[in-house]
């Protein structure tokens, strides 16, 4: 069953009543306004999306200050910006929070695993990986937060962005009792912390070291999928994307001078071995990062819509996920005929804006990811590939049982013997009925042979 909701906040805008189905059960809820400020958390046990940086202390120290037990939670998505997770814990102990870091880097690498099936590429063609890293996310987080007795969770997304978004949905759908705390959406935070100057001197004032730290040319996120790079400086569409330092893959420039080859062995969509070796998702992300980070693959840059409508330009990087989404593009291309690639098509553009806006459990996902399952289980196979300054080139597919390439029917030679190949004289009668659509639009006059290109400056 679900809990019930807390009352109307005051200020709080009343809806109608609302029914939810949970458990077996008919539950029925207010719905309203559901912004909190810190003076209203008083008594509340708050679990605290936390990094160890100046805003999570901050934000920890100021519940506390008003009245609520803080309990911090981090999730261990085996970020490659973290050489030790365990140290949040160390960073959080001075401001009185016990930490809990929640190991969820299985989950991270299943999830990546089901985008690369799904192909789901966003805006710009790029591996959204913080979306799919906050479904994760939250699912982990929230669990362990009620095992703690948490009544709220607080995230330290901003009220510019999509995270803010993708944090409460996820809690709201899956924990629709569970209250949620936006610091940086709430006034009374924003007025008292305009910047990290501030929140630096508040810490300070209450014995917790701090510092305001040398200013960033841009932001990361970053998980075992891979890093998000954006804000400051990337703001400007006059900055190069060549500012970032990548950290997973490398600039082609900097990678080696000879081809690496690589060979991948997918089941039902899903790559299982790597270079003979059979691996674990985790194992294989891990492997498969090494090797496409290495040869400079999975840069990008793209300018994206962002979830509440405004554009965004960020910087990514994703080689594990581009190497393998590639060599699994190839086995799709050997197995699925026409209409189901059309198909599949408009369902990986689907799920990956599903994922872009927070909708990852939702009903339509879900059934999305059911139809893509079911023409993914057709590709198996075997995919060669040689890698060369951030380019991947097909050596060979081999080992596809349900390929639909046969040899005889794609050669332009003259078959032999009894071979079931095309009579190019079959063709004939297709050619003629092309040919009376062809005449019936020209006659109609339906068809321009010309366009014109360019502008003579008229409106």
């Amino acid at each position: 069953s679900i809990a019930p909701m807390s009352r109307v906040m005051k200020g709080g805008l009343r809806s109608q009543g609302f029914i939810v189905r949970a458990g077996g059960a008919l539950n029925k809820h207010r719905f309203f306004s559901t912004s909190l400020s810190v003076d209203q958390l008083k008594g509340e046990t708050v679990g605290v999306c936390v990094s160890g940086g100046l805003d999570s202390r901050t934000v920890s120290s100021r519940l506390q200050e008003a009245g609520a037990k803080v309990i911090g939670f981090c999730a261990d998505l085996d970020q490659p910006d973290e050489e030790d997770i365990m140290d949040v814990k160390t960073k959080m102990a001075p401001c009185g929070v016990d930490t809990f870091i929640v190991d969820l880097k299985d989950d991270i690498a299943e999830m990546a695993f089901e985008v690369i099936k799904a192909q789901a590429r966003y805006d710009g063609g790029y591996w959204n990986t913080t979306g799919l890293a906050r479904a994760v996310t939250v699912r982990g987080l929230l669990d362990e937060m009620q095992r703690q007795g948490c009544t709220v969770l607080s995230h330290g997304a901003t009220g510019r962005g999509n995270d803010q978004i993708r944090f409460e949905r996820y809690t709201n759908v899956l924990s629709p009792g569970f209250k949620v705390y936006a610091p940086w959406r709430d006034p009374a935070l924003l007025k008292e912390f305009p910047g990290r100057k501030q929140m630096a001197d508040y810490l300070m004032s209450k014995g917790i070291e701090a510092s305001v730290g040398a200013k960033k040319r841009y932001s990361t996120d970053a998980n075992l999928a891979g890093l998000s790079h954006e804000a400051e400086d990337l703001e400007f569409l006059t900055t190069s994307s060549r500012i970032v330092e990548p950290m997973m893959t490398c600039w082609p420039e900097d990678a080696p001078d000879s081809v690496e080859k690589v060979s991948i062995t997918f089941s039902e969509g899903f790559a299982h071995i790597i270079n003979g070796k059979e691996l674990s998702p985790l194992e294989m992300m891990r492997e498969a990062n090494k090797i496409g980070g290495r040869n400079g693959l999975g840069m990008s840059n793209a300018m994206e819509n962002r979830v509440i409508g405004t554009k965004s330009r960020g910087v990514y990087e994703a080689p594990g996920m581009d190497l393998l989404g590639y060599a699994l593009s190839q086995v799709y291309q050997t197995v699925l005929d026409k209409r189901s690639s059309d198909l599949f098509a408009q369902l990986s553009r689907f799920v990956s804006g599903q994922i872009y806006d927070g909708r990852y459990f939702d009903p339509s996902t879900r059934a999305a990811l059911t139809a893509i399952d079911m023409l993914a289980s057709r590709a198996s196979g075997k995919v060669d590939i040689s890698l060369y300054k951030g380019t991947a080139f097909i050596d060979s597919i081999t080992n596809v049982p349900h390929s639909l390439y046969v040899e005889e029917f794609a050669s332009m030679e003259a078959d032999e013997g009894e071979q079931e190949g095309l009579d190019p004289s079959s063709a004939q009668g297709f050619v003629e009925v092309q040919r009376c659509e062809a005449i019936a639009l020209a006659k109609a006059g339906h068809i321009q042979a010309r366009r014109k290109i360019g502008t003579d400056g008229e409106d």
